[in-house]
Order: C-alpha cells, then sequence, then structure tokens
C-alpha cells in the first residue's frame, strides 16, 4: 500500500511539469495554411487561427476553430514556432 501511495505522489507531483514540456526541431514549419473563417456560432466567440503542429517526423495542420474566452477581456495569444539556437521550439497559443 505504501508503494501505491508513493507512486501516486510522485505522479501528482510530476503532473505539473508535464504541462511545461516543449516540442524542440530542426527542421522549420511550412508556411500557415490560409483558413477562411465562417461565422462566429454565437456573439462573443473568437478565432483561433489554426497552426503547424509536429507529429513525431512531419508537420500537420491543426485547424482553427472558433472559441469562447474564459472571461471578459480575454485575448488569445497564438501558437508560434520560435527558431533558438539553431532548433525550432513551439511556443503554445494561450489565453491572456
Amino acid at each position: 500500500m505504501k508503494k501505491i501511495a508513493l507512486a501516486a505522489l510522485l505522479a501528482f507531483t510530476l503532473l505539473p511539469a508535464a504541462s511545461f514540456a516543449q516540442v524542440v526541431i530542426r527542421v522549420g514549419p511550412p508556411a500557415p495554411v490560409y483558413e477562411r473563417p465562417g461565422p462566429p456560432p454565437e456573439r462573443g466567440f473568437v478565432w483561433i487561427d489554426g497552426y503547424q503542429s509536429w507529429a513525431g517526423d512531419h508537420y500537420v495542420w491543426v485547424p482553427g476553430g472558433w472559441e469562447r474566452p474564459p472571461h471578459p477581456g480575454a485575448r488569445w495569444v497564438a501558437h508560434k514556432w520560435v527558431h533558438r539556437h539553431g532548433q525550432w521550439v513551439m511556443v503554445e497559443g494561450h489565453w491572456r
């Protein structure tokens, strides 16, 4: 029982660190795909642009979509690839 409790405690301790993981690769991303958003499903929704995601050995386009901001005045900061020290790093999109 102690081993299970210790393993669970360790897993919960390391869980937040997984959210800080970054994708780092040497091949730059292709150009973004042009998307034409239709009308929002409801008033107050914000269009979130699609982005190129790394799928182990190639890029895959993740389409954009309409989302409701988590709170009034929230602003979406888009996903982006940043070139650092000869490598490409994905900076995840997030609400601000």
